[in-house]
């Protein structure tokens, strides 16, 4: 009956929903919250409670990263029942779609997802000297705006700055565009390129396969 969906999932997703159900965009755009994430929780908690099947569409996996987690704590406590349906995580799509394996045995065996846009409030909980010291590939997901501040906290933290780094624009699009340097070049390359968000940011030596597997 209603589908509350997020900027994500791509037009031609968006074009293959039932014309009959109601469709409610709540997708955060960079400096643009449709709605808070307060108003979202309420948004699908009165919908449910007038008796109406409810859809929350999201982009790749609703557990990462997509706050699906909050809702449905949330919804938990409304006292409404839910199904999550995992998705593939872009976090792991998109880099396979630019022709980078987050894991091979020859550069890779340990994979870390983060997020470019942490709360404001509080200390960090990534632990930038850990991900210096570790030798497995890291993704950024929501990180173009905030990539010169991670770039030079790794950099700081220990970081070889030769580290390979790669940005995937609109993976697994038609349109996708992948731009590719090191963690001293990479701030620099993506600024004069005009590099824009969705996209996603690996860093780590799988990177250097991008050539002979794209």
């Amino acid at each position: 009956d209603v589908i509350v969906y997020d900027q994500l999932p791509g037009p031609a997703i968006l074009e293959s929903l039932p014309e009959s159900a109601k469709r409610i965009d709540v997708g955060k755009y960079a400096g643009d919250h449709t709605l808070s994430q307060e108003e979202i929780n309420r948004l699908l908690i009165d919908h449910a409670l007038q008796g109406k099947m409810v859809v929350r569409l999201k982009g790749g996996d609703p557990y990462l990263f997509g706050r699906g987690g909050e809702e449905a704590v949330e919804l938990r406590k409304a006292g409404i029942r839910f199904d999550v349906v995992p998705g593939i995580t872009s976090a792991i799509a998109v880099p396979a779609s630019a022709g980078i394996p987050v894991t091979h045995r020859d550069h890779a065996s340990m994979v870390t997802i983060i997020t470019g846009h942490e709360q404001k409030k509080g200390e960090s909980m990534i632990d930038w000297e850990w991900l210096a010291k570790s030798k497995g590939t890291i993704v950024v997901l929501m990180g173009v705006s905030t990539l010169s501040q991670y770039i030079s906290k790794m950099v700081q933290s220990g970081s070889d700055p030769d580290t390979p780094v790669a940005i995937i624009e609109r993976g697994t699009r038609p349109d996708q565009v992948v731009t590719t340097g090191s963690l001293s070049t990479i701030v620099g390359i993506a600024e004069k390129r005009g590099v824009v968000a969705p996209a996603i940011v690996v860093i780590g030596d799988v990177v250097r396969l991008h050539e002979e597997l794209s």
